[in-house]
């Protein structure tokens, strides 16, 4: 097992990767991408950095020349043989060649496009433009490589000792949280913490440490490179991106309407089973499912990702109830903001009416709360989002208005064609 102590003290060479692969991403990324190339493969399309939690001044932290070495670093990678070899011929969900020879090609002969990178403030502001298949893959490494530039500020003022003591420390909250899951039998849970993770090392042991103290009621990981190297399945689905892009296309408030369920019938066209879970809260989860066509209940499972996760399972089983559908064949999947206590909590509600999964984020691969002075290694909310189609600014709503963006006027649009009423704001941790 790597020494990541020794590991972060040793780097001292210019340029020490934090993005290593063209895979070191999320699977719900490839799979995305891979419907994206199939439908809207010339759609241009405009990503941003977004720092919610502006008290982070990240470009007082992060040196302007070591963040862009980082992201022409990125630039430089292709997918290796191995790497493609694996995507091309491993089975995803129960399917081989879950990957289109197409879309295998377009991926093989693909860099990443040019970056934008200017300093506002204490803030960065670093975007990314170009068509929708290539664009749309910075998102994971532009996170990641902002998030760890973050972590080597505060790690490189300590000392090797130091380091040390602070790895145990981590590592023993981090078992801690497993064996607290322990007493679950019927738990099933991924790794799901690429994105805000405190580096690629220290995802790789959560993981392993997953694997060993959770065994098969661990089912995986969202990052393709660990999940590869591990052995292990990779997780992943869908995400807001597709229902946001899909919307800022439409010409009319109807097609605004419908947007949401266009995305899920291409979706339909491509995968079964298990990749059949809705996203429902990009505009709102009553209103989503209040409109939603009557094939969509026929779909695997849900994934609750904002607002209060149990009024949004609730809101889901009465929606199955009313369609003729049995919850307790259904999957609901939580992953806003976990943490130990709360997975317990939502377990025991939940366990007996619907199966329940959960997708284990940032307080995974990133909680070294309290663990240094001053509290400069705790998570914050970064995200990397779509905000303009074709020239039109995209909009996210979702079940806690602390999440939303877009322009205040196409907020307000978007609220009035999804019929959304009052929401209650929630504190956004990660």
């Amino acid at each position: 097992m790597v020494d990541i102590a020794t590991r972060v003290y040793n780097h001292k060479w210019k340029i020490d990767p934090i993005v290593r692969s063209l895979i070191d991403t999320d699977f719900y990324k490839l799979l995305m991408c891979q419907s994206v190339f199939r439908n809207r493969p010339d759609t241009q399309v405009t990503f941003s950095l977004i720092n919610r939690s502006r008290d982070v001044p990240l470009a007082r932290l992060i040196d302007e020349g070591e963040l862009r070495e980082q992201l022409d670093h990125v630039r430089s990678l292709s997918l290796t043989r191995g790497e493609s070899t694996w995507l091309r011929g491993n089975t995803f969900y129960g399917k081989r060649q879950m990957f289109r020879p197409d879309f295998m090609e377009f991926l093989e002969n693909l860099r990443l496009p040019p970056y934008h990178l200017e300093r506002k403030g204490d803030q960065y502001e670093l975007t990314f433009e170009g068509r929708w298949p290539e664009v749309m893959l910075w998102e994971i490494p532009a996170l990641a490589i902002l998030m760890e530039l973050r972590s080597r500020a505060v790690l490189g003022e300590m000392g090797r000792f130091e380091l040390q003591v602070l790895y145990a420390r981590a590592m023993t909250r981090i078992w801690e949280k497993i064996q607290n899951l322990r007493h679950l039998d019927r738990l099933r849970i991924a790794d799901f913490g690429t994105r805000r993770r405190h580096s690629f090392l220290w995802q790789d042991w959560c993981v392993q440490a997953m694997i060993e103290g959770l065994g098969n009621r661990f089912t995986g990981t969202s990052n393709c490179l660990i999940a590869m190297r591990r052995d292990i399945e990779a997780i992943g689905t869908n995400a807001h991106e597709l229902p946001m892009v899909y919307a800022a296309l439409a010409d009319t408030d109807d097609e605004l309407r419908q947007a949401p369920y266009r995305v899920l019938a291409d979706w339909h066209e491509e995968h079964d089973g298990n990749l059949r879970v809705i996203l429902p809260d990009t505009y709102g989860t009553k209103g989503f499912l209040d409109g939603a066509p009557d094939w969509l209940a026929g779909w695997t499972g849900v994934r609750i990702d904002s607002g209060d996760p149990a009024t949004g399972a609730e809101t889901a089983i009465r929606w199955w109830q009313e369609r003729g559908e049995d919850p307790r064949q259904k999957l609901i999947i939580f992953s806003d903001g976990l943490d130990v206590e709360q997975i317990n909590t939502l377990y025991t509600q939940f366990q007996d009416r619907v199966k329940v999964s959960f997708g284990w984020g940032t307080l995974l691969t990133n909680d070294f709360r309290g663990l240094v002075a001053g509290d400069g290694l705790a998570p914050f909310s970064l995200v990397c989002k779509a905000v303009a189609a074709n020239g039109r600014p995209t909009v996210k709503l979702s079940d806690n208005p602390a999440k939303a963006t877009g322009p205040d006027d196409e907020i307000a649009r978007y609220r009035r064609v999804f019929g959304v009423g009052d929401q209650v704001s929630q504190q956004v941790i990660v």
